[in-house]
């Protein structure tokens, strides 16, 4: 679970709720990635959009959490090592 600020729940109620065709990712996941915290470790509290690639890499190869956290941090690995950060730029 995250709190939206009424300015990003606004945002994340205009979006649809999943891709046309077969992709597996819903674009509301790029919303929760600029605003869901990581909830422990080194880089406890740092929003999931925020973290170093190096980072992710390492829960790439050791395994991701359970959930939606995991779900999440394998997101962004994939838009981090593909160089699409600046996708999330205006949701921020």
């Amino acid at each position: 679970n995250c709190a939206l600020s009424p300015k990003a729940a606004e945002r994340f109620a205009e979006l649809p709720s999943a891709l046309p065709g077969s992709l597996p990712m819903n674009p509301r996941d790029l919303l929760l990635l600029v605003t869901v915290r990581m909830p422990f470790g080194k880089y406890k509290d740092r929003l999931i959009a925020d973290l170093p690639g190096h980072y992710l890499n390492w829960f790439a190869r050791t395994g991701f959490p359970k959930g939606e956290l995991g779900r999440l941090l394998a997101l962004m690995q994939e838009i981090d090592h593909n160089g699409l950060k600046p996708l999330l730029d205006p949701l921020r």
